[in-house]
């Protein structure tokens, strides 16, 4: 935990920042009945502490990469308290990839993954402050001393504006085998079926291909 920050196969590929966050998995498997987010095996783990969350969230853009250096340095201070932030990032992303799977599924969410959310949420709002720059007026996090869990704000943020919006019917998830990562589908005619085609597209392409080749001989 108390060391630098560093470089990590982070993709940024959902089209949204909650979504970019549940994605921060090698990908998922689903149980057995084929059911999403109801305890699938995350098949590979990309934030292993608190040094990782802080790289997500400033290549992300949820951090400054001063905000970030100031808090790795609390955190090597605290590690006891960057390891409980640690673990309510972890909770937080758990508690979000079964929200969205209950939507693309037509479920009702767990009343406690709801709870989940809405704790981070009142914990982000308590941190905004409105103000007026060039007479517009804006809300901006307070940017004096951030708290260790200042890149779970964003977070929960995008979830909840995500939540209640119409995008939420664009929301899908990627069928790739061994994958699951969600995504905002922003095609004009709503087709987008992967998480990007460069990546399990092309593994679909080329499975495809060598089964038929294998039917025709």
């Amino acid at each position: 935990m108390t060391q630098a920050p560093q470089a990590a196969p982070f993709k940024f590929v959902a089209g949204d920042l909650c979504l970019d966050f549940v994605n921060t998995v090698g990908g998922r498997l689903r149980t057995s009945s084929g059911r999403r987010g109801m305890g699938g095996e995350i098949l590979r783990e990309q934030l292993l502490g608190y040094a990782d969350l802080l790289s997500w969230s400033r290549l992300a853009g949820a951090v400054m990469q001063q905000e970030a250096g100031a808090l790795l340095r609390r955190a090597q201070q605290h590690e006891g308290d960057g390891r409980a932030v640690f673990a309510r990032a972890l909770a937080l992303r758990e508690a979000l990839y079964r929200i969205f799977a209950a939507v693309l599924d037509g479920r009702e969410p767990r009343k406690a993954d709801l709870a989940a959310l809405n704790e981070e949420l009142t914990i982000a709002r308590g941190h905004e402050r409105l103000h007026c720059v060039n007479k517009q007026w804006l809300w901006r996090w307070e940017d004096a001393d951030p708290e260790l869990d200042r890149p779970l704000w964003p977070v929960a943020q995008s979830a909840a504006a995500l939540l209640a919006s119409p995008r939420l019917n664009r929301v899908r998830e990627c069928p790739g085998e061994r994958c699951g990562w969600l995504f905002l589908d922003g095609s004009k005619n709503h087709s987008r079926q992967w998480c990007t085609m460069r990546d399990c597209g092309n593994l679909a392409k080329v499975r495809r291909f060598r089964a038929r080749r294998s039917d025709a001989a």
